[in-house]
């Protein structure tokens, strides 16, 4: 099983595992991740195994300074803005990956652009010693819901790694939002920890949506799953569901769940995407059949919210649309 260090014990463990092409789980700001070096095959390929993760699905690769970023990526005059805006923090960039970056191609899988994210904490620090960018997706058995916790990476990857590091319950709770510009426009391919007014106000731009394909990572239509079915958007809870409720008011037959956990019960959206992957794993493991959830408004960060709550109730192997 994986030990558990905190994180202000981890730095060198973690350093001479990272050299030696083995993966850890690390926390960042948006969820924990599992995380190898960038430029390592055998890493990035041990980062696939541990999660089962399809090979044509995309990595994103975290680093720890612009210097780093612009080695690795080109930035257009908007994705520079974006990034002197939010980095470090919750968003990550798709831009064309220099032909010399050093990036394996596992991580790109196959495509000519690159995802970047700049972390803070801890991930920023282990990656600035290293001295290489790190592939970290959600440390996470593949499209399974997210850890927010060591003590979640560790029931879900522990016999498949040998290092989380733990630096507690994670601060936004959603993974990254992902941009990318295109003929001077910006789309919004993932809605995450960056919402679309603050995309909008950095660049003066509403963001677009929408992907061509397979454009960048966490694009599964099914992803973000519980071992239960969902139900999204409920008026009335049937009986033996559990319920995943938001706000003040509930719905109709509340009173009939097996279990009922309250993203906020003052209906505050940051609160909720706080709260998102823990109480869904913790209902889940409850041992319904079914959980019913509770509509939840989609402006701001709740357009991420139902993003990843449609991705978890979406039918489980569909790989089209990513």
């Amino acid at each position: 099983m994986a030990e558990i260090l905190p994180a202000d014990k981890a730095l060198e463990p973690a350093l001479a595992l990272l050299r030696a092409g083995e993966v850890v789980a690390i926390p960042t700001e948006t969820v924990y991740g599992l995380a190898g070096d960038a430029t390592n095959g055998d890493a990035v390929a041990r980062i696939y195994e541990a999660k089962g993760r399809p090979r044509f699905n995309p990595l994103i690769a975290h680093v720890s300074d612009m210097e780093m970023a612009g080695r690795i990526g080109r930035f257009d005059p908007q994705s520079q803005k974006l990034a002197e805006t939010f980095w470090p923090g919750p968003l990550t960039l798709v831009v064309p990956l220099k032909p010399d970056a050093g990036i394996h191609p596992l991580v790109t899988a196959g495509l000519d652009t690159i995802a970047l994210r700049m972390p803070r904490g801890f991930g920023a620090k282990l990656i600035a010693a290293l001295g290489a960018p790190l592939a970290a997706p959600s440390a996470n058995t593949s499209g399974r819901i997210s850890s927010t916790s060591a003590e979640a990476v560790a029931g879900d990857l522990g016999s498949r790694i040998r290092l989380v590091v733990d630096d507690g319950a994670t601060s936004v709770g959603l993974e990254s939002t992902i941009l990318k510009v295109e003929g001077g426009k910006v789309r919004l391919l993932r809605p995450g920890g960056i919402t679309a007014a603050e995309i909008e106000a950095a660049v003066g731009m509403k963001p677009e949506r929408g992907a061509k394909g397979i454009e960048a990572p966490g694009m599964m239509l099914s992803h973000y799953a519980p071992a239960a079915g969902m139900r999204l958007a409920v008026e009335e809870v049937c009986a033996g569901e559990a319920l995943l409720a938001f706000g003040p008011q509930r719905v109709m037959g509340a009173d009939r769940a097996a279990a009922t956990l309250n993203l906020s019960p003052s209906g505050n959206l940051r609160e909720a995407a706080t709260n998102l992957f823990s109480f869904m794993r913790e209902l889940d493991r409850g041992g319904a059949a079914t959980i019913a959830v509770e509509p939840i408004p989609v402006e701001g960060l709740g357009e991420a919210i139902n993003d990843r709550l449609a991705r978890a109730a979406a039918p489980r192997g569909t790989e089209s649309g990513e």
